[in-house]
């Protein structure tokens, strides 16, 4: 339980939320100047007491190593999911509800899970269209999704993503990940040092830690399909 001492105001509550999406979203804690702009508050030195309040009460944690970097311990008990997650609006292509004469297709490689782990990428087993806002000439495919582990960020189960292939993803992306060769998930990563984070987006799921060399990134998610019918 935190105490009297751990309770934050107003400020010190919004400031600790825009810190947390920031570093969610990007991978670093947001400057001085992007926090003073965040409160709307006029000089820097405001966000220093906030911060050292924050620091102060156990929320956040300077690392020594990087000038003005933070990292976030803990959130307020009543923080919403919203708070938590970095939001993320999928670009959605509703299914039956085209009307173009011939849309470009990919291929589906069957399921993967937005939870536990299962099979590895498949064989084809479906086709959709490809939304008309990506470029044809990059390498895409869709997956069907398995579970409720990414809805905060509105992948909901039986929805089909849709990956642009890459080896590469870049901190706090959604990629598909294969765990030692023949595990695939879908999940945000977060890269540290010789480990990768997978994280999910629903506050019932654990984040899992894994040695890199475990890790092979398989495309990054571009859109969503997701059928009306």
């Amino acid at each position: 339980m935190y105490g009297v001492c751990s309770m934050l105001t107003k400020k010190q509550r919004n400031l600790l939320i825009f810190i947390n999406k920031k570093i969610r979203s990007t991978g670093v804690s947001p400057s001085y100047e992007e926090m003073k702009n965040s409160l709307n508050l006029k000089s820097k030195s405001g966000i220093h007491r906030l911060v050292s309040a924050l620091e102060e009460r156990g929320f956040v944690k300077r690392l020594a190593h990087k000038a003005r970097a933070l990292e976030v311990i803990k959130l307020p008990e009543n923080a919403s999911a919203n708070d938590i997650f970095n939001s993320f609006t999928p670009s959605v292509i509703k299914g039956g509800l085209h009307k173009e004469n011939k849309p470009s297709k990919i291929s589906v490689l069957g399921s993967i899970a937005a939870g536990t782990p299962i099979e590895a990428i498949q064989q084809e087993v479906d086709k959709i269209p490809l939304p008309p806002e990506l470029n044809k000439n990059d390498d895409h495919f869709g997956l069907k999704i398995r579970g409720d582990s990414m809805i905060e960020a509105g992948i909901n189960d039986g929805d089909t993503v849709i990956i642009k292939k890459s080896s590469t993803a870049d901190n706090g992306q959604i990629a598909v990940i294969l765990i030692d060769n023949e595990e695939a998930t879908l999940k945000r990563i977060r890269k540290k040092g010789n480990t990768i984070a997978l994280e999910s987006a629903n506050r019932k799921y654990g984040t899992k830690i894994y040695s890199s060399k475990r890790i092979k990134i398989q495309g990054k998610l571009v859109s969503l399909y997701r059928n009306f019918n």
